[in-house]
């Protein structure tokens, strides 16, 4: 499994450049690099660490999920596991982050379907949590105000289903019916069992205001690399727009579920800052591939660095412990 996402990251890495050079033939190279020389680089170290408070945010988030389902494991270790999991941040919808129940399954034997839908009560906190952030901005522009809410009320209905363990487990009877899924029956109902645990009302509450820190911490620094270009007359984009621009592009992406949304969040974000706030295309290039490098390349680089520590802290390479999984 390891080995299959390794070289998932290695083709969205060749996507990526693909892509960012064809956005930066796009403005005319020579204007990109105007736009970067113009760029406050002294502001950039503040957005880094308003992407690690998001990676705290959203860790604390992971073990109270972890304590909702009575898995022990020493904090400092699970904060290793958490962050190691980020490498696999380029993966479709972040599914590749079911990595860290390996893990946590090799420290203290807690079974991948126990572990496995914190991964799924992950995504829909966050979603809810970026729709409810630019839900401000959207309504100020009545821009995809439908596409959000349409959104919005597919988590919601989600989670009543979820919360139905009357009709989740007459869906679940009804799969069992088939010889492949009867395999699985105890799993699906071990898998349910911990997702029904993560969406009841207080647990949904505390999650949901956790992932809301978390995100608006990265839609803060957005706010920052955005205003950081000295460049005269240039638009201001207040924190409410930024917060617009930047959560919307983020559940663009994740609804394509390309690798880390690559392409359509970039995409989205550039074309956004050009159409609702008149900013310069190579200004709107300059900055998307800032905060992308801030946020989602900075994640992967966490997420390799906090691999090797875990490998040093276990003595166990992660290859061999997916594999003995």
């Amino acid at each position: 499994m390891f080995q299959k996402y390794k070289k998932r990251i290695i083709y969205s890495l060749i996507f990526a450049a693909v892509f960012y050079l064809a956005f930066s033939i796009y403005v005319n190279l020579n204007e990109l690099l105007i736009a970067f020389g113009k760029y406050n680089w002294l502001l950039f170290p503040f957005v880094l660490i308003l992407s690690f408070c998001n990676y705290i945010a959203r860790f604390y988030k992971w073990e109270y999920y972890t304590k909702v389902l009575n898995i022990k494991i020493d904090r400092k270790l699970n904060f290793v596991i958490f962050l190691s999991s980020f490498i696999m941040a380029i993966t479709p919808g972040k599914v590749g982050e079911v990595f860290k129940s390996y893990l946590l399954k090799e420290q203290n034997g807690t079974a991948i379907s126990k572990s496995g839908p914190i991964i799924l009560a992950e995504r829909i906190t966050d979603f809810l949590s970026l729709i409810m952030l630019s839900m401000i901005g959207a309504l100020m522009f009545g821009y995809e105000t439908k596409l959000i809410i349409i959104t919005g009320i597919f988590f919601v209905l989600l989670i009543l289903l979820i919360s139905s363990k009357k009709i989740s487990y007459g869906i679940m009877n009804i799969f069992e019916k088939f010889k492949f899924f009867s395999r699985l029956s105890q799993k699906f109902h071990t898998a349910y069992d911990s997702i029904y645990q993560m969406v009841r009302f207080k647990e949904l509450m505390v999650t949901l205001f956790l992932s809301i820190i978390a995100w608006f911490f990265e839609c803060l620094g957005f706010y920052i690399v955005i205003n950081s270009f000295g460049i005269e007359n240039i638009v201001h984009v207040n924190i409410f727009v930024a917060t617009f621009i930047y959560g919307f592009a983020t559940i663009a992406g994740a609804i394509t579920m390309l690798p880390g949304g690559l392409g359509a969040t970039d995409a989205s974000i550039a074309f956004l800052l050009v159409t609702l706030q008149g900013i310069a295309e190579n200004v709107a290039v300059a900055a998307t591939l800032i905060i992308r490098v801030a946020t989602l390349w900075f994640a992967v680089i966490v997420g390799i660095v906090s691999i090797l520590l875990y490998q040093k802290i276990t003595h166990k390479k992660v290859s061999e412990i997916v594999l003995d999984s």
